[in-house]
């Protein structure tokens, strides 16, 4: 029986030291991590590995020692949790020793150590011999650069859990690493030292006498001059080098003796990387430094930043200089100081002045914007440095303003001023008496006054823009100043065509000041625009165009303009809802575009209404019910129709009614919207006008009747849709099952393409935001039964395919999960040779997802649907503004487009192949619309697979396909270069072709591509030099400029093509 045991007991370590022998002597790799997991698992424990290693590590051969222990290291990589404390000590013991060894030993006595430097069960003080250890034993810089890693990584681990420890060596433990650091090349090993370095300091290791030393050997790097090689496959980047020493050098005050004058030599160095790197490393020194630290060095660095900022060819060398003494100004303003101690920023903000104020002065001006970015970038710092600037430049410059005459030198001074004015916006003073521009308010408000009127148009938007900033500053403009611009703004919102610029830029100051000053602009402005309008009014009744277009539009604009306040919106909107009434009643000789330009400041009314509640409901409640009686009202059936009336019912005119009650919509809040739909929708339904303004209508609404007297009242549906598919999605419609079924019935009537798309689309924008369940699937079954009757011959097959259309963006918007029985239940169908229409719609609604296209991919060989279904696909693939939107709360599943590509195009691509020839243009513009609108980044990887059908899309005769096609093709040039070599020779073919079609908007795009084809390896592109040139030359005499503007820019490129620096 003892013989038996000895025997079991015996196997395993046989095996184990079978193991040790190929792994040591027969150099074989796998044995060490056969024995790793092995130990793992419990089969054997450390103390046997040790015991069968005992020969080898106690070898007199140098190689065969190194192989032992390396074994015994990767056993602790990957077994360290496993030790208990007992084995720690005599394993860190042992290793210790090893560090004596030969120096093929020492990389595996590293590994171990860095196993036993992640021990859980390391005991006190070990940590510290550790290192002590490898301090005095190890020449670390020595070593190979995997060895020094670990080296790194031991350092790491151990200032990671034993920090208190190796704060107890004191500055030995900085002195120590300093050697170990010190001539370390590699940049892998630079960025775990830069970390070490940082973690010393920024975790208060003491320094000692070292402060100095490991300053020195971490700025012998700066500044960085790396360049990673290609392919580098562990992706440091110079940047990445650059921030981990800037973190180091910017960590401490204590190295400013020594970084300062080091940055200050490297900016007046020529190398530009050096001076951008030194701005940028002192501003970052500066959010730690101090007065005390930067006292010796200011006269310094302010003429070095001084010197870069008026002599650099550089905007980026330009921009870190300003920057810099952005920060320089803000760290000597937040210092605190003794009662006794000199405040360096007056002197040091006198010097700034004393350099820079006698170049504002310079007829020339030749100096003044580098001066002026240079005061304006220490002004910026703060609050007192702000104050000190602005008391001093401001007088200098309104002097300067009135010194000189010209336009432009003027515009340049206003312009200085509108810096400094805007950096007082950031301060904010509690006594505002204390406030520098109180002192200089009239001064500045006559000056804002001189350039409005001034005949240049430059001058004027400066100075617009700085009576905006004026106007920001609290309380300082009086009721006579705000009058007085009131009245200028007036002005130039009124100005001709050609100062287009100015009368925007008046529009958008009047609506940021008539948000701080409602008071003002109710007194003084909107009366003068209410009587402009009525005096518009009377132009209109008598149709003078030329009156109507400078003034009335104008008016319009402005009124919407200053629609920024609640109270101001209540003045301005029932002023446009009586223009549009005044239409209706018959008192104004109305065009269509007059009604349009009263929707659009509507709109924009509604727009500015959405961040405020109360006043988004206020425009909703009054606005939306009078567009519906207007809409109404022109809709009734009248013996001797007004064309005044008709007007009102034109498809752009609705259109724009639409995109204002959608838009007014869009941001209710549940609450309100509930409210609102109780109303909107018995109206369309039951003809319910009770809630509409002069309701006294001669006939009954009835929009959904199908008559020729009701044919107005079908195009109002299109509002129906605004409102009801801007609604959130938890608000409940009533009557929703009517409403469905009325709005199916409507989509396939056919005299009315209008109402019956309105109604298609109303229809599958609810459909979109209705939950899934069985009332889903009835309307979808409703849909069925509707495009069967429609698809098959007859006089509806237009119809009920856009129907189709619009239903099947609204299941691919919502990625629509579909239920096992639908699918079950429509699988014969697919079965089916040639599937009906029903069959077809109902593969289209609820197969599969991967399936959901197939049916109407068949439309594409339809001779009279064909065309339709290929640019029904531009429609699903793209955003609509009317319906199914976000802003609309439709439900829009991220990367729809995506899926749908994932999904569709393959058997897009197959069906392609399959088609008859007189279709194939059909699949083709198909796919073009899809590939078109696809985020680039998915096509790539299937550009190989579809590039043959792209390049054949080009010789469509479809000027849509091409222009299609060439949108798709061109961002791909400069994305996939190497792809689109391989067809060089067709794409410049097909390219110069194209640069002679009949259509501008293709020679645009053919153009654009011959200059993105530049872009593809140069090697590729020299055969076709000359043939290119010689052709593009035609188009340089093209009749259209935008075409000739790309000729000369695609030509100029190939020129250049192949020479040096190109």
């Amino acid at each position: 029986m003892a013989a038996a045991a000895a025997l079991e007991a015996a196997a395993p370590t046989g095996a184990l030291w079978g193991l040790v022998h190929d792994f040591v002597m027969g150099q074989q790799e796998g044995p060490a991590d056969q024995v790793a997991a092995d130990v793992k698992s419990g089969n054997y424990t450390v103390l046997q590995v040790v015991e069968a290693l005992g020969s080898s590590l106690e070898n007199p051969e140098p190689r065969t020692r190194a192989r032992g222990i390396q074994l015994l290291s990767q056993v602790l990589l990957h077994c360290h949790t496993l030790l208990l404390e007992k084995e720690v000590v005599h394993l860190i013991l042992f290793y210790e020793n090893r560090l004596k060894d030969h120096h093929l030993v020492i990389p595996s006595v590293l590994q171990g150590l860095k196993a036993l430097s992640l021990c859980v069960a390391l005991p006190p003080g070990l940590a510290v011999s550790v290192l002590k250890a490898i301090f005095q034993e190890v020449h670390v810089q020595s070593l190979p650069q995997v060895d020094r890693h670990t080296v790194y990584n031991i350092i790491t681990n151990f200032m990671r859990t034993r920090e208190e420890e190796l704060k107890s060596l004191g500055a030995d433990f900085t002195f120590g690493f300093i050697q170990v650091m010190d001539g370390e090349k590699d940049p892998r090993n630079l960025l775990v030292a830069f970390r070490i370095v940082h973690d010393l300091i920024s975790r208060d290791y003491s320094l000692g006498p070292f402060v100095e030393e490991l300053f020195e050997v971490t700025s012998c790097y700066f500044p960085i001059d790396f360049t990673p090689p290609p392919n580098d496959p562990h992706g440091i980047q110079r940047e990445d080098l650059i921030l981990s020493l800037r973190a180091v050098l910017a960590s401490t005050p204590r190295f400013a003796e020594f970084l300062l004058p080091l940055l200050i030599e490297k900016v007046d160095s020529e190398v530009l990387s050096a001076k951008l790197d030194s701005l940028q490393t002192l501003n970052a020194c500066c959010a730690v430094y101090g007065q005390k630290e930067l006292k010796d060095f200011l006269p310094s660095l302010w003429a070095s930043i001084r010197r870069e900022v008026f002599q650099t060819a550089s905007e980026r060398v330009e921009a870190e200089g300003l920057a810099a003494l952005h920060s320089l100004t803000a760290c000597l303003s937040r210092s605190v100081l003794r009662a006794d101690a000199e405040d360096l920023l007056d002197s040091f903000l006198s010097n700034i002045l004393q350099d820079c104020r006698h170049h504002l002065c310079e007829p020339d001006m030749k100096l003044v914007w580098p001066s002026a970015k240079l005061l304006q970038a220490a002004a910026g710092a703060s609050a007192r440095a702000c104050d000190y600037i602005t008391s001093n430049v401001l007088p200098l410059l309104l002097e300067q303003f009135h010194k000189h005459s010209q336009s432009s030198q003027r515009r340049t001074i206003l312009e200085m001023l509108l810096g400094f004015l805007k950096l007082q916006q950031k301060w904010s003073y509690e006594d505002k008496d204390q406030r520098p521009l109180n002192g200089f308010k009239d001064q500045l408000c006559s000056l804002v006054f001189m350039a409005l009127t001034d005949p240049s148009t430059q001058l004027q938007l400066v100075g617009i823009r700085t009576l905006t900033v004026l106007g920001a500053q609290p309380d300082l403009l009086s009721s006579e100043d705000l009058e007085l611009a009131v009245g200028h703004l007036y002005r130039l919102s009124f100005l001709e065509e050609d100062s287009q610029s100015c009368r925007v830029a008046a529009l958008e100051a009047s609506g940021a000041l008539a948000a701080l000053y409602p008071v003002a602009f109710s007194s003084h402005l909107i009366p003068k625009l209410a009587e402009e309008l009525r005096v518009g009014e009377s132009n209109l009744t008598k149709g003078d165009e030329h009156i109507q277009c400078s003034q009335h539009l104008c008016c319009l604009q402005a009124l919407s303009a200053v629609s920024t306040h609640p109270s101001i919106v209540k003045e301005t909107l029932p002023l446009l809802l009586q223009h549009l009434w005044q239409v209706n009643r018959g008192n104004m000789v109305a065009q269509s575009s007059d009604v349009i330009a009263v929707c659009q400041s509507l709109k924009q009314v509604a727009e500015k209404c959405q961040q405020d509640p109360e006043s988004c409901w206020y425009f909703h409640q009054t606005a939306i019910p009078c567009l519906l009686a207007l809409a109404v009202q022109a809709s009734m059936p009248e013996k001797e129709p007004s064309v005044l009336k008709k007007v009102l019912l034109e498809d752009e005119v609705l259109a724009a009614m639409v995109s204002v009650i959608g838009t007014a919509t869009t941001h209710l809040s549940p609450e309100l919207a509930a409210q609102s739909v109780t109303h909107i929708v018995p109206l369309f339904l039951d003809g319910n006008v009770s809630f509409l303004p002069e309701n006294s209508f001669p006939s009954r609404f009835q929009p959904f009747q199908v008559t020729d007297d009701a044919s107005g009242q079908r195009r109002l549906i299109a509002l129906l849709m605004a409102f009801v598919c801007s609604l959130p999605r938890n608000v409940e419609i009533p009557q929703l099952n009517q409403l469905m079924r009325e709005l199916l019935e409507l989509s396939c009537c056919h005299s009315c393409p209008f109402s019956s798309t309105a109604a298609a689309k109303c229809f599958a924008g609810l459909l979109n935001k209705h939950p899934a369940g069985q009332q889903l699937d009835e309307f979808l079954q409703l849909a069925v039964d509707k495009v069967e009757a429609g698809l098959g011959s007859g006089p509806c097959r237009s119809q009920a395919f856009t129907l189709l259309l619009w239903v099947t963006k609204a299941l691919v918007l919502r990625y629509h999960p579909l239920s096992s029985c639908l699918t079950a239940r429509v699988r014969p169908f697919w079965r089916q040779e040639n599937p009906g229409p029903k069959q077809t719609f109902l593969l289209l609604l609820f197969l599969p997802r991967t399936s959901i296209l197939l049916c109407l991919m068949d439309l594409l060989n339809d001779p009279e649907l064909g065309p339709a279904a290929a640019d029904g696909f531009s429609l699903l693939m793209s955003d609509c503004t009317d319906v199914l939107t976000r802003a609309g709360h439709a439900e829009v599943r991220i990367m729809f487009r995506q899926r749908f590509f994932t999904d569709n195009v393959p058997a897009l691509v197959q069906g392609f192949h399959a088609a008859p020839q007189d279709v194939k243009p059909n699949y083709l513009k198909g796919l073009s619309h899809v590939l078109n609108r696809l985020p680039k980044p998915v096509l790539l990887p299937e550009l190989p697979t579809l590039l043959s059908l792209l390049l054949e899309a080009l010789s469509c005769p479809d000027c849509v396909v091409q222009l299609s096609t060439l949108s798709c093709l061109q961002p791909l040039l400069l994305e996939a270069p190497q792809v689109m070599s391989l067809h060089v020779d067709t794409l410049v073919t097909k390219f110069l072709n194209l640069s002679s079609s009949p259509s501008m908007a293709v020679r645009i795009a053919a153009l654009q591509c011959m200059h993105a084809l530049t872009r593809l390896p140069t090697p590729v592109l020299l055969p076709y030099k000359p043939q290119v040139i010689r052709a593009l030359a035609k188009p340089l005499d093209d009749k259209k400029r935008l075409v000739r503007k790309e000729a000369v820019s695609a030509r100029g490129e190939w020129f250049l093509l192949g020479s040096p620096g190109s």
